[in-house]
């Protein structure tokens, strides 16, 4: 069986296209904060990307880099700035922050309605009840990266292992809606499923999104499964230039040829999160000046 692989940077090019001639003719840019706190060598690699994404749509774009001694009343009152910045559309906080800063009260802190990541409880529950303000990049990703490759979601069995509040929970939510894509039997896996392999290798579709490098391998997959690998994991490599690579949380090595379809790690979902990102801050722009999305 031949493996189709979902690349996500040709759907990324495509939304950063279509969000360039959106804000090419909007009367000003939407406006995206991003705070990084610490020195985490993946976050600062995502952040990079965001600011690269946003100008090459034309978005304005600040970034607050603090060191990981940072106080929380520091970070807080940095976010109440923000908040009250009229230029500012959207506000990210990368996570994971430093174990001394309280994530539960900083995500609290961001306005709602600039919560363009959609990590507040406000809207993690309008998500719940199938009203969704901003769903969340990597779900909203994983959804128009299958939605692009005509993969068929409806009535389909989906196993998700990893129950993540970023990634798990909601793309559990969202595939169980009655909405296209959507209206999928969820199983949502994690380290306490029984029998793992009987599970995911029954699915039609299986998302791996738990962070371990290669976990998922043949045993775990179906013939002609569907696969999305969310992970990103650097482990050693001595046969590569830099010492390192980037694996996902799929032995694709392995599988190929065993399923239908696989994102690649790089290039798979990675791309889709951060166009994602930018879509969510150019929807909150236009809610803000009351133009709708």
């Amino acid at each position: 069986m031949e493996t189709r692989l979902l690349k996500g940077k040709p759907v990324r090019d495509a939304v950063f296209a279509e969000l360039k001639q959106k804000v090419d003719a909007a009367p000003r840019p939407p406006g995206l904060a991003v705070v990084l706190v610490g020195d985490d060598a993946a976050s600062a690699v995502y952040v990079k990307h965001k600011e690269k994404g946003c100008d090459e749509v034309g978005f304005h774009h600040v970034t607050h880099r603090l060191p990981a001694t940072t106080k929380q009343e520091e970070l807080l009152d940095l976010i109440a700035r923000l908040n009250a910045d009229a230029a500012i559309d959207g506000i990210l906080v990368q996570l994971p922050l430093p174990k001394s800063l309280d994530e539960e009260q900083v995500l609290l802190a961001v306005d709602p309605a600039k919560d363009v990541d959609g990590f507040h409880p406000e809207n993690l529950g309008r998500l719940m009840a199938g009203n969704p303000r901003f769903v969340p990049c990597t779900p909203k990703g994983i959804l128009r990266l299958l939605t692009e490759y005509d993969v068929p979601v409806s009535g389909r069995n989906v196993a998700i292992v990893g129950r993540s509040v970023i990634v798990g929970r909601p793309l559990a939510m969202l595939l169980a809606l009655k909405t296209d894509p959507g209206n999928a039997t969820v199983t949502l896996c994690h380290s306490g499923t029984r029998d793992l392999p009987a599970v995911t290798s029954a699915a039609d579709i299986v998302v791996a999104a738990m962070g371990a490098p290669r976990f998922l391998g043949p045993d775990h997959l179906g013939e002609g499964a569907v696969v999305v690998d969310v992970g990103i994991n650097r482990i050693d490599d001595p046969t590569h230039p830099k010492g390192t690579r980037l694996v996902g949380d799929v032995d694709a090595a392995a599988v190929k040829g065993r399923v239908s379809a696989l994102t690649p790690v790089p290039g798979g979902i990675g791309p889709m999160t951060i166009a994602m990102l930018l879509e969510n801050t150019w929807e909150a722009m236009c809610t803000r000046e009351g133009d709708g999305a």
